[in-house]
Protein backbone atom coordinates (compact mmCIF):
# COMPACT_ATOMS: atom_id res chain seq x y z
CA UNK A 1 0.00 0.00 0.00
CA UNK A 2 1.29 3.36 -0.80
CA UNK A 3 -0.05 6.95 0.34
CA UNK A 4 1.47 10.18 1.26
CA UNK A 5 0.75 10.39 5.10
CA UNK A 6 0.40 6.75 7.33
CA UNK A 7 -1.24 8.12 10.42
CA UNK A 8 -1.02 5.61 13.49
CA UNK A 9 -4.21 6.13 15.91
CA UNK A 10 -7.72 7.19 15.04
CA UNK A 11 -8.49 9.67 18.13
CA UNK A 12 -9.16 13.05 17.78
CA UNK A 13 -5.81 13.87 16.55
CA UNK A 14 -5.32 11.37 13.98
CA UNK A 15 -8.80 11.73 12.25
CA UNK A 16 -8.26 16.01 12.13
CA UNK A 17 -5.30 15.37 10.52
CA UNK A 18 -6.44 13.09 7.79
CA UNK A 19 -9.44 15.28 7.31
CA UNK A 20 -6.91 18.46 7.16
CA UNK A 21 -4.77 16.80 4.87
CA UNK A 22 -7.56 15.18 2.41
CA UNK A 23 -8.49 19.33 2.55
CA UNK A 24 -5.31 19.87 1.10
CA UNK A 25 -5.27 17.19 -1.19
CA UNK A 26 -2.93 14.98 0.72
CA UNK A 27 -3.59 11.18 0.93
CA UNK A 28 -3.35 9.43 4.19
CA UNK A 29 -4.37 6.06 5.74
CA UNK A 30 -4.57 5.44 9.23
CA UNK A 31 -4.69 2.66 11.50
CA UNK A 32 -6.18 1.66 14.98
CA UNK A 33 -5.79 -1.20 17.19
CA UNK A 34 -8.95 -0.79 19.11
CA UNK A 35 -12.11 -1.59 17.02
CA UNK A 36 -14.30 1.64 15.39
CA UNK A 37 -17.28 0.42 18.46
CA UNK A 38 -14.04 1.06 20.90
CA UNK A 39 -13.06 4.38 19.79
CA UNK A 40 -16.86 5.89 19.43
CA UNK A 41 -17.70 4.88 22.82
CA UNK A 42 -14.46 5.45 24.83
CA UNK A 43 -15.21 8.53 27.44
CA UNK A 44 -12.28 11.17 27.82
CA UNK A 45 -12.42 14.86 27.70
CA UNK A 46 -15.36 16.91 27.49
CA UNK A 47 -14.23 20.96 27.14
CA UNK A 48 -13.90 22.71 23.83
CA UNK A 49 -11.26 25.50 24.12
CA UNK A 50 -12.42 28.38 21.67
CA UNK A 51 -10.23 27.78 19.18
CA UNK A 52 -10.80 24.27 19.04
CA UNK A 53 -14.39 24.80 18.65
CA UNK A 54 -13.51 27.54 15.64
CA UNK A 55 -11.14 25.01 13.87
CA UNK A 56 -14.38 22.36 13.86
CA UNK A 57 -16.45 24.85 12.05
CA UNK A 58 -13.46 25.78 9.94
CA UNK A 59 -13.14 22.26 8.42
CA UNK A 60 -17.05 21.72 8.21
CA UNK A 61 -16.61 19.56 11.21
CA UNK A 62 -19.32 21.41 13.85
CA UNK A 63 -22.71 20.77 12.42
CA UNK A 64 -23.63 18.12 15.92
CA UNK A 65 -21.21 20.50 18.26
CA UNK A 66 -23.26 23.26 17.46
CA UNK A 67 -26.23 21.71 18.00
CA UNK A 68 -26.02 19.34 20.77
CA UNK A 69 -22.70 21.28 22.70
CA UNK A 70 -22.71 23.64 25.67
CA UNK A 71 -21.38 26.53 25.12
CA UNK A 72 -20.22 28.01 28.86
CA UNK A 73 -19.73 31.72 29.61
CA UNK A 74 -17.96 31.03 33.01
CA UNK A 75 -16.76 28.36 35.75
CA UNK A 76 -16.94 28.36 39.65
CA UNK A 77 -14.25 27.82 42.30
CA UNK A 78 -15.73 26.44 45.27
CA UNK A 79 -13.46 27.02 48.48
CA UNK A 80 -14.41 28.84 51.95
CA UNK A 81 -17.97 27.17 51.85
CA UNK A 82 -18.24 29.52 48.99
CA UNK A 83 -18.63 29.65 45.14
CA UNK A 84 -16.44 31.98 43.44
CA UNK A 85 -17.64 32.39 39.69
CA UNK A 86 -14.39 33.46 36.77
CA UNK A 87 -16.46 35.08 34.48
CA UNK A 88 -14.69 33.73 31.22
CA UNK A 89 -16.80 35.28 28.19
CA UNK A 90 -17.16 39.00 30.09
CA UNK A 91 -13.48 38.52 30.80
CA UNK A 92 -11.55 37.30 27.53
CA UNK A 93 -14.94 37.74 24.89
CA UNK A 94 -14.22 34.02 24.68
CA UNK A 95 -16.19 30.60 25.51
CA UNK A 96 -16.26 27.34 25.75
CA UNK A 97 -18.20 24.41 24.52
CA UNK A 98 -18.82 21.21 26.44
CA UNK A 99 -19.13 17.87 23.78
CA UNK A 100 -17.21 14.98 24.91
CA UNK A 101 -14.61 13.99 22.72
CA UNK A 102 -16.13 10.72 21.54
CA UNK A 103 -18.74 12.68 19.81
CA UNK A 104 -15.73 14.22 18.17
CA UNK A 105 -14.21 11.52 17.13
CA UNK A 106 -17.92 9.92 15.75
CA UNK A 107 -18.09 13.14 14.00
CA UNK A 108 -14.51 12.94 12.44
CA UNK A 109 -14.93 9.07 11.53
CA UNK A 110 -18.10 9.76 10.01
CA UNK A 111 -16.65 12.54 7.79
CA UNK A 112 -13.51 10.83 6.92
CA UNK A 113 -15.59 7.24 5.61
CA UNK A 114 -18.18 9.75 3.93
CA UNK A 115 -14.77 10.71 1.89
CA UNK A 116 -13.60 7.43 1.06
CA UNK A 117 -10.79 7.83 3.49
CA UNK A 118 -8.94 4.34 4.79
CA UNK A 119 -9.09 3.60 8.37
CA UNK A 120 -8.06 0.41 9.28
CA UNK A 121 -9.76 -0.78 12.59
CA UNK A 122 -8.13 -4.09 15.34
CA UNK A 123 -4.80 -4.02 13.54
CA UNK A 124 -2.09 -4.88 15.87
CA UNK A 125 2.22 -5.35 15.33
CA UNK A 126 2.49 -1.73 14.18
CA UNK A 127 5.79 -1.16 13.73
CA UNK A 128 7.40 2.43 11.91
CA UNK A 129 10.39 1.57 9.79
CA UNK A 130 12.85 3.69 8.05
CA UNK A 131 12.27 6.59 9.88
CA UNK A 132 15.09 8.57 8.94
CA UNK A 133 15.14 7.82 4.96
CA UNK A 134 13.15 9.66 2.73
CA UNK A 135 10.66 6.43 2.29
CA UNK A 136 9.26 5.29 5.69
CA UNK A 137 6.86 2.79 6.19
CA UNK A 138 5.01 0.85 8.54
CA UNK A 139 4.33 -2.63 9.08
CA UNK A 140 0.87 -4.55 10.74
CA UNK A 141 -1.08 -7.27 10.79
CA UNK A 142 -4.55 -6.34 9.83
CA UNK A 143 -8.11 -7.69 11.62
CA UNK A 144 -7.28 -11.06 10.12
CA UNK A 145 -4.13 -11.37 11.19
CA UNK A 146 -2.69 -10.60 7.81
CA UNK A 147 1.05 -8.61 7.65
CA UNK A 148 0.50 -5.90 5.85
CA UNK A 149 2.81 -3.06 4.95
CA UNK A 150 1.88 0.80 4.21
CA UNK A 151 5.36 2.86 2.18
CA UNK A 152 4.68 6.50 2.67
CA UNK A 153 6.40 9.97 2.36
CA UNK A 154 6.30 10.64 6.91
CA UNK A 155 4.29 9.24 9.25
CA UNK A 156 2.56 10.79 12.06
CA UNK A 157 2.41 9.22 15.61
CA UNK A 158 -1.15 9.69 17.05
CA UNK A 159 -1.56 6.70 19.12
CA UNK A 160 -1.28 8.58 22.61
CA UNK A 161 1.02 8.16 25.91
CA UNK A 162 1.02 4.27 25.42
CA UNK A 163 1.36 3.66 21.84
CA UNK A 164 4.35 2.45 19.26
CA UNK A 165 5.48 5.94 18.10
CA UNK A 166 7.14 7.38 20.58
CA UNK A 167 9.24 4.11 21.42
CA UNK A 168 10.24 3.53 17.99
CA UNK A 169 12.76 6.67 18.23
CA UNK A 170 15.79 5.87 20.01
CA UNK A 171 16.29 7.21 23.52
CA UNK A 172 19.12 8.90 23.06
CA UNK A 173 17.38 11.39 20.60
CA UNK A 174 14.33 12.41 23.34
CA UNK A 175 14.93 14.62 25.88
CA UNK A 176 11.95 13.36 28.89
CA UNK A 177 10.17 15.73 31.15
CA UNK A 178 7.56 13.85 33.60
CA UNK A 179 6.34 14.66 36.79
CA UNK A 180 4.32 12.15 38.58
CA UNK A 181 1.53 13.95 40.76
CA UNK A 182 0.97 11.97 44.33
CA UNK A 183 -2.94 12.02 43.72
CA UNK A 184 -5.02 10.12 40.98
CA UNK A 185 -8.39 11.13 39.78
CA UNK A 186 -11.95 8.64 40.13
CA UNK A 187 -14.02 9.81 37.24
CA UNK A 188 -18.07 8.50 37.62
CA UNK A 189 -20.17 9.26 34.43
CA UNK A 190 -23.85 9.42 35.86
CA UNK A 191 -27.26 9.46 34.44
CA UNK A 192 -28.79 12.12 36.52
CA UNK A 193 -28.58 15.73 35.41
CA UNK A 194 -26.23 18.34 36.53
CA UNK A 195 -26.82 19.91 39.39
CA UNK A 196 -25.57 23.45 38.13
CA UNK A 197 -24.99 24.91 34.98
CA UNK A 198 -21.28 26.07 34.81
CA UNK A 199 -18.24 23.42 35.89
CA UNK A 200 -17.39 23.64 39.59
CA UNK A 201 -13.98 23.46 40.74
CA UNK A 202 -13.79 22.12 44.40
CA UNK A 203 -10.99 22.70 46.95
CA UNK A 204 -11.91 21.13 50.22
CA UNK A 205 -9.91 19.56 53.15
CA UNK A 206 -10.78 16.00 52.43
CA UNK A 207 -10.01 16.50 47.94
CA UNK A 208 -10.48 17.80 44.99
CA UNK A 209 -13.61 17.34 43.90
CA UNK A 210 -14.82 18.53 40.02
CA UNK A 211 -18.90 18.86 38.46
CA UNK A 212 -18.97 18.60 35.32
CA UNK A 213 -21.44 17.56 32.53
CA UNK A 214 -21.80 15.81 28.91
CA UNK A 215 -25.57 16.49 28.61
CA UNK A 216 -28.49 17.85 30.29
CA UNK A 217 -29.05 14.05 31.10
CA UNK A 218 -25.77 12.92 32.03
CA UNK A 219 -23.41 14.50 35.01
CA UNK A 220 -19.67 14.02 35.17
CA UNK A 221 -18.01 14.02 38.36
CA UNK A 222 -14.56 13.58 39.64
CA UNK A 223 -12.51 13.22 42.83
CA UNK A 224 -9.17 13.45 44.07
CA UNK A 225 -8.07 9.77 45.45
CA UNK A 226 -4.96 8.50 46.30
CA UNK A 227 -3.18 6.89 43.05
CA UNK A 228 -2.49 3.64 44.88
CA UNK A 229 -6.72 2.87 45.02
CA UNK A 230 -8.57 0.53 43.47
CA UNK A 231 -12.35 0.68 41.70
CA UNK A 232 -12.98 -1.65 44.08
CA UNK A 233 -12.12 0.47 47.32
CA UNK A 234 -14.63 3.22 45.85
CA UNK A 235 -18.23 1.47 46.01
CA UNK A 236 -21.54 3.63 45.10
CA UNK A 237 -22.16 4.59 48.76
CA UNK A 238 -18.40 5.94 49.60
CA UNK A 239 -18.44 7.59 46.17
CA UNK A 240 -21.47 9.73 46.62
CA UNK A 241 -20.75 10.32 50.25
CA UNK A 242 -17.35 11.77 49.02
CA UNK A 243 -18.82 14.05 46.55
CA UNK A 244 -21.55 15.57 48.99
CA UNK A 245 -18.78 16.29 51.47
CA UNK A 246 -16.96 18.17 48.85
CA UNK A 247 -19.39 19.89 46.98
CA UNK A 248 -20.64 21.12 49.70
CA UNK A 249 -21.12 24.86 49.90
CA UNK A 250 -22.90 27.65 52.57
CA UNK A 251 -26.72 27.64 51.76
CA UNK A 252 -26.43 24.02 50.35
CA UNK A 253 -26.15 22.41 47.35
CA UNK A 254 -28.40 19.82 45.82
CA UNK A 255 -26.25 17.19 44.08
CA UNK A 256 -28.40 14.74 41.75
CA UNK A 257 -27.25 11.44 42.17
CA UNK A 258 -28.45 8.52 39.75
CA UNK A 259 -27.40 5.27 38.12
CA UNK A 260 -23.47 5.09 37.69
CA UNK A 261 -22.84 4.52 33.81
CA UNK A 262 -19.19 4.36 33.93
CA UNK A 263 -16.13 4.61 36.21
CA UNK A 264 -12.58 4.88 35.95
CA UNK A 265 -9.35 6.11 37.61
CA UNK A 266 -6.84 8.08 36.05
CA UNK A 267 -3.20 8.88 37.71
CA UNK A 268 -2.21 12.71 37.39
CA UNK A 269 0.80 12.95 35.46
CA UNK A 270 2.86 15.98 33.53
CA UNK A 271 5.10 14.35 30.41
CA UNK A 272 6.71 16.20 27.27
CA UNK A 273 9.26 14.84 25.38
CA UNK A 274 11.16 16.94 22.74
CA UNK A 275 11.75 17.12 20.12
CA UNK A 276 8.64 16.26 18.50
CA UNK A 277 9.89 14.89 15.25
CA UNK A 278 12.78 12.52 14.52
CA UNK A 279 13.15 11.97 10.94
CA UNK A 280 10.14 11.77 9.06
CA UNK A 281 8.25 10.53 12.12
CA UNK A 282 6.05 13.32 13.77
CA UNK A 283 4.45 13.12 17.11
CA UNK A 284 1.06 14.45 18.23
CA UNK A 285 -1.03 14.80 20.83
CA UNK A 286 -0.77 12.56 23.51
CA UNK A 287 2.14 10.60 22.20
CA UNK A 288 4.49 13.47 22.73
CA UNK A 289 2.70 15.23 25.94
CA UNK A 290 0.14 14.60 28.84
CA UNK A 291 -1.14 17.30 30.73
CA UNK A 292 -3.07 16.31 34.17
CA UNK A 293 -6.65 16.91 33.40
CA UNK A 294 -7.50 19.59 36.13
CA UNK A 295 -6.34 22.40 32.87
CA UNK A 296 -9.06 20.95 30.00
CA UNK A 297 -6.17 20.56 28.20
CA UNK A 298 -5.14 17.57 26.41
CA UNK A 299 -7.68 16.89 23.52
CA UNK A 300 -6.74 20.52 22.66
CA UNK A 301 -3.50 20.41 23.10
CA UNK A 302 -3.82 17.31 20.12
CA UNK A 303 -6.08 19.78 18.06
CA UNK A 304 -2.96 22.61 18.02
CA UNK A 305 -0.36 20.09 17.18
CA UNK A 306 -2.20 18.70 14.36
CA UNK A 307 -2.90 22.39 12.85
CA UNK A 308 0.64 22.86 12.63
CA UNK A 309 1.55 19.74 11.90
CA UNK A 310 -1.08 19.59 8.70
CA UNK A 311 0.12 22.99 7.44
CA UNK A 312 3.92 21.78 7.30
CA UNK A 313 3.16 18.95 5.76
CA UNK A 314 1.37 20.24 3.11
CA UNK A 315 4.10 22.78 2.72
CA UNK A 316 6.72 19.87 2.35
CA UNK A 317 4.51 17.30 0.36
CA UNK A 318 3.17 19.63 -2.31
CA UNK A 319 5.64 22.76 -1.94
CA UNK A 320 8.81 20.69 -1.25
CA UNK A 321 9.74 23.39 1.34
CA UNK A 322 10.83 22.35 4.23
CA UNK A 323 10.73 25.60 6.80
CA UNK A 324 7.90 24.20 8.71
CA UNK A 325 8.97 20.66 9.21
CA UNK A 326 11.51 21.59 10.75
CA UNK A 327 9.89 24.25 13.17
CA UNK A 328 7.09 21.82 13.82
CA UNK A 329 8.43 21.08 16.75
CA UNK A 330 9.12 24.16 18.15
CA UNK A 331 6.09 25.83 17.21
CA UNK A 332 4.25 22.99 19.07
CA UNK A 333 6.18 23.28 22.18
CA UNK A 334 5.78 26.58 22.79
CA UNK A 335 1.75 26.37 23.42
CA UNK A 336 2.61 22.65 24.88
CA UNK A 337 4.78 24.16 27.71
CA UNK A 338 2.55 27.33 28.54
CA UNK A 339 -0.88 24.82 28.63
CA UNK A 340 1.88 22.50 30.96
CA UNK A 341 2.53 25.26 32.90
CA UNK A 342 -1.37 26.56 33.40
CA UNK A 343 -2.42 22.84 34.46
CA UNK A 344 0.08 22.73 36.91
CA UNK A 345 -0.74 25.49 38.33
CA UNK A 346 -4.68 24.31 38.52
CA UNK A 347 -3.32 21.01 39.82
CA UNK A 348 -1.68 23.19 42.84
CA UNK A 349 -4.20 25.02 43.52
CA UNK A 350 -6.97 22.97 43.64
CA UNK A 351 -5.60 19.62 45.39
CA UNK A 352 -4.99 18.93 48.70
CA UNK A 353 -1.73 16.79 49.21
CA UNK A 354 -1.61 14.48 52.10
CA UNK A 355 1.53 15.45 53.27
CA UNK A 356 0.92 18.94 52.86
CA UNK A 357 2.29 21.14 56.07
CA UNK A 358 0.01 23.63 57.33
CA UNK A 359 2.16 26.30 55.57
CA UNK A 360 1.52 24.88 51.98
CA UNK A 361 -2.13 24.72 52.46
CA UNK A 362 -2.16 28.20 53.73
CA UNK A 363 -0.21 29.63 50.21
CA UNK A 364 -2.64 27.59 48.47
CA UNK A 365 -5.72 29.12 50.11
CA UNK A 366 -4.28 32.82 49.84
CA UNK A 367 -4.13 31.92 46.08
CA UNK A 368 -7.66 30.94 45.60
CA UNK A 369 -8.27 33.94 47.20
CA UNK A 370 -6.60 36.22 45.32
CA UNK A 371 -7.41 34.43 41.96
CA UNK A 372 -10.98 34.95 42.66
CA UNK A 373 -10.89 38.60 43.90
CA UNK A 374 -8.18 39.99 41.63
CA UNK A 375 -9.39 41.34 38.16
CA UNK A 376 -5.65 40.22 36.48
CA UNK A 377 -5.46 36.85 38.69
CA UNK A 378 -9.22 35.58 36.96
CA UNK A 379 -8.71 37.57 33.38
CA UNK A 380 -5.36 35.20 33.16
CA UNK A 381 -7.29 32.23 34.39
CA UNK A 382 -9.73 32.65 31.95
CA UNK A 383 -7.70 33.56 29.05
CA UNK A 384 -5.24 30.13 29.24
CA UNK A 385 -8.90 27.76 30.16
CA UNK A 386 -10.93 29.23 27.01
CA UNK A 387 -7.52 28.51 24.84
CA UNK A 388 -5.07 30.72 24.06
CA UNK A 389 -5.16 31.34 20.10
CA UNK A 390 -3.44 28.23 18.08
CA UNK A 391 -0.01 28.72 16.19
Amino acid sequence: MRTQVAIVGAGPAGLLLSHLLWLDGIDSVILETRSREYVEKRVRAGVCEHPTVELLRQVGLADRLDAEGLPHHGITLRFDGEDHRIALTDLTGRSIVVYGQQEIVKDLIAARLKAGAEIHFEVSDVEPHDLTGDSPSVTYKDADGVVREIQADVIAGCDGFHGVSRPSIPDSALTVYDHVYPFAWLGVLVKAPPAHDELIYANHKRGFALHSMRTPEVTRLYLQVDPSDSLGDWPDERIWQELHARLAVSGGFALHEGPILERLLSPMRSFVVEPMRYGRLFLAGDSAHIVPPTGAKGMNLAMADVLVLSRALKALLRDNRTNLVESYSDTCLRRVWRAEHFSYFMTSMLHRAHDADPFQQRLQLSQLRYTASSTAAATSLAENYVGLPFS
